[in-house]
């Protein structure tokens, strides 16, 4: 899988040279590191999760010489405190690389590998250590201009080939997307069968992430947001401390990461297993809302429409609620809707959260094409203090988010399983027993 990502890409540069750099190690406090997660470019090339690695790409050069990793020698006095490493020897088997170098060489080795092209694939300035050791090597290479040699005169940014081929999901990259989008919805309906007024919000977003964890998915694919009653209205929500309390809304928008893939998933619910009128006549709007918008998602329409089909459906709905005067076809013009529904509909979705690849091309939103995948995700959020809405709808806040992949027909919605129908939800909603 790695080597055909490595060659889609190569096949793209042309005689280019492309350099990548593992993701650098981050310190928490003092000597102890943040749990180490490569950065997604790089495994989406090697499936390496070791840090201080460099990748090489030289399509132009001789077979054998083309695919060239820079890592760190073996050393068993630091195995024994931070795990085996690959080392130089054992990568070109391991990885399915050409060669293998010491990455204190790189130095040494790497202004080689810049002669005889006129184009170099690196992310200049997203890292200044980075920068700090292509540079130098750039301005060595350049030497060989003397002696009638190419060495490069364009910098591109590999995000512009690279993240296109990340936008459009192959097979093993929606096998990792599903089981994500599966365990999530573990997550979730635990959730929200352990919910109970008196419960706190980190009780929810413990039991998921268990769920998750003993499953094998040990990282979330992003800080989980447990929001209710008032903070359901906040939408990056994350202290989750809150008392739930009886006749609350519960906003959840958590999901798991898998084999480096990503779900993004939120329900909401309540907390003491029955909407009020007024909830339900909120949810519903969002639903209807949701429901229109995937149903938007095939090939040929744009990534803006299902924004736009999703504003329209939840303006008309909060024009007929009295959370906005009327025509609902003005408040969208004018961007009335904005004061209770304040964000976009969806993003890419992918190896990361929110994923790589352009939104717009020459100007114009993208059309949707098979592969590519998206999260659906309106909202209506009233604030609580809000003295120009009916004051039963106040302090409501309603998010349904599902994963959606665009395929050749109907869309198909990876976290459908989850329960989102109100006769669903309420049935589950307190349904087991909570152990605390």
């Amino acid at each position: 899988m790695f080597d055909r990502h490595r060659r889609q890409l190569m096949d793209r540069m042309g005689d280019a040279v492309a350099v990548f750099f593992a993701a650098p190690e981050q310190i928490r406090n003092n000597d102890v590191h943040f749990p180490y997660r490569q950065a997604s470019d790089f495994f989406f090339l090697t499936g390496f999760e070791e840090p201080e690695v460099v990748l090489v790409l030289a399509p132009r050069r001789e077979p054998g010489d083309q695919v060239v990793l820079f890592l760190r020698a073996s050393d068993p006095d630091r195995e024994v405190w931070d795990g085996r490493r690959v080392g130089v020897d054992g990568a070109p088997a391991a990885l399915g690389v050409d060669k293998a170098f010491d990455i204190d060489t790189l130095d040494e080795h790497l202004s080689d590998y810049l002669v005889g092209t006129r184009t170099l694939y690196f992310a200049l300035g997203d890292c200044a250590e980075d920068d700090a050791r292509v540079l130098p090597a750039l301005r060595r290479a350049r030497r060989a201009r003397r002696d009638g040699r190419e060495t490069p005169c364009t910098l591109i940014d590999p995000a512009e080939v690279l993240h296109d081929l990340r936008l459009r999901k192959h097979e093993e990259g929606l096998v990792a997307m599903r089981r994500a989008a599966e365990l999530t919805g573990i997550g979730h309906r635990r959730a929200m069968a352990i919910t109970r007024p008196g419960v706190h919000e980190y009780v929810l977003q413990a039991a998921m992430e268990y769920e998750w964890a003993v499953r094998g998915a040990r990282r979330n694919a992003y800080p989980s947001i447990v929001g209710s009653g008032p903070n359901a209205c906040v939408l990056h929500y994350r202290d989750n401390d809150r008392r739930i309390e009886s006749g609350d809304l519960v906003l959840v928008d958590a999901g798991c990461e898998f084999s480096y893939h990503a779900s993004d998933v939120t329900r909401t619910w309540p907390a003491s297993g029955r909407f009020s009128p007024a909830q339900r006549s909120i949810y519903e709007a969002v639903l209807a809302a949701q429901k229109a918008a995937i149903a938007h998602c095939r090939p040929g329409n744009t990534f803006d429409s299902v924004h736009a089909v999703a504003v329209d459906v939840l303006t008309r709905h909060m024009v007929d609620l009295g959370l906005l005067e009327g025509p609902a076809e003005d408040r969208v013009l004018d961007e009335g809707y904005k004061r209770y529904y304040m964000h976009r509909t969806g993003h890419w979705l992918g190896m990361d959260v929110h994923d790589v690849g352009r939104y717009h091309q020459a100007g114009s939103s993208r059309p949707l094409e098979p592969g590519m995948a998206l999260t659906v995700e309106p909202g209506i959020y009233i604030a609580p203090d809000d003295e120009r809405a009916p004051e039963a709808l106040r302090g409501i806040g309603v998010r349904i988010e599902d994963d959606v992949l665009i395929t050749a027909g109907e869309p198909d919605v990876l976290t459908s399983a989850i329960p989102k129908e109100v006769d669903e939800i309420e049935a589950l909603v307190g349904s087991a027993r909570l152990d605390v």
